[in-house]
């Protein structure tokens, strides 16, 4: 484990990165280094997400999953913290994610909730869960918390639990899309005595999510725009109100590009918006997601011009 890493209190601005594809479908390994390369070398990042949402974890095998996570620790792992997601349905297989996570280099994990939980579930269910995962791992564990509209999402009062139960468990991803309950987590359940830390993935609303007193936030949205979090998040962490909304006003387009219905095509479109910016070659993306129209993607190239994020390629012409 490298200094880094033994340093990350799981804090901070955490881009997640993308999964490039070759059109056949396949992992292209020397863009998915390019793409680690360019956001771990944004100024101000804390830590990168592998193996989360925007990497299309839901499409790929173990065995991918371990590569990837092999890959981001040969190329960024000696000077970025790597936080690895556990994306399984049963506890067993999470446990096996979660050893192998650690094995392979990761400073952190992202648990995201059992998909058996879509049909309802128990507090036990869900501490038991994490106490398997806690019990097999010393790495410190991030919950991944979904919309409080979804069976997945867990109840103030679990979360409380969890993080007095498991010691290992040192932040949140909040996505619950509520900013009632997000305030109340963050005035209630943040700590630093006992170090917990909630990071925003209210991406759709992030400056007022960020206000409310986030200590970092994990986002897809980061493979593209980190730059802009982190100029946003040191904003407000300084308390320069006036600064933070003209940041905001940049991050607007993307956010209607990116997040507008349905929500399970945003990663896609971050992927359209690499290949629009000349940072991948493909945008290619494994069913049952499917290539986006045309004319969205126009509509991602203007949000991109919007925000005046430029194109790579014409910038190293114009140098």
């Amino acid at each position: 484990m490298t200094m880094a890493s033994k340093n990350f209190d799981c804090s901070g601005v955490i881009p997640a990165c993308l999964l490039p594809l070759h059109d056949d479908l396949s992992i292209d390994e020397a863009s998915y280094r390019k793409h680690l390369r360019d956001v771990a070398a944004v100024r101000g990042v804390a830590a990168i997400t592998v193996n989360g949402h925007a990497s299309e974890v839901s499409s790929c095998t173990f065995e991918e999953q371990e590569m990837l996570l092999d890959v981001a620790a040969a190329e960024i792992g000696d000077r970025m913290p790597l936080v690895n997601g556990v994306y399984a349905d049963s506890a067993g297989e999470a446990v096996r994610i979660a050893r192998m996570s650690e094995d392979k280099g990761a400073s952190a994990l992202l648990v995201f909730p059992s998909n058996v939980f879509i049909l309802g579930s128990r507090p036990e269910m869900i501490l038991d869960h994490y106490k398997r995962i806690a019990d097999a791992t010393d790495l410190p564990l991030i919950i991944f918390q979904f919309p409080s509209t979804t069976p997945l999402s867990y109840s103030h009062d679990v979360l409380a639990r969890l993080i007095e139960e498991v010691p290992s468990v040192r932040a949140m991803k909040d996505g619950c899309g509520d900013p009632v309950r997000h305030e109340m987590t963050i005035r209630e359940l943040q700590s630093n005595t006992r170090p917990f830390h909630v990071l925003s993935t209210h991406s759709a609303w992030i400056l007022p999510s960020l206000v409310s007193g986030c200590n970092g936030l994990l986002s897809g949205a980061g493979s593209t725009i980190a730059d802009l979090h982190v100029a946003l998040y040191e904003a407000v962490k300084a308390d320069e109100l006036a600064q933070a909304r003209k940041v905001a006003e940049r991050i607007y387009p993307t956010t209607h590009a990116f997040y507008g219905p349905p929500g399970v095509d945003m990663h896609n479109r971050m992927k359209e918006a690499q290949v629009l910016l000349g940072r991948l070659p493909s945008a290619a993306v494994r069913p049952p997601l499917q290539k986006l129209s045309q004319s969205e993607i126009n509509r991602i190239q203007t949000a991109l011009q919007a925000a005046g994020i430029e194109n790579e390629g014409a910038m190293r012409l114009a140098s």
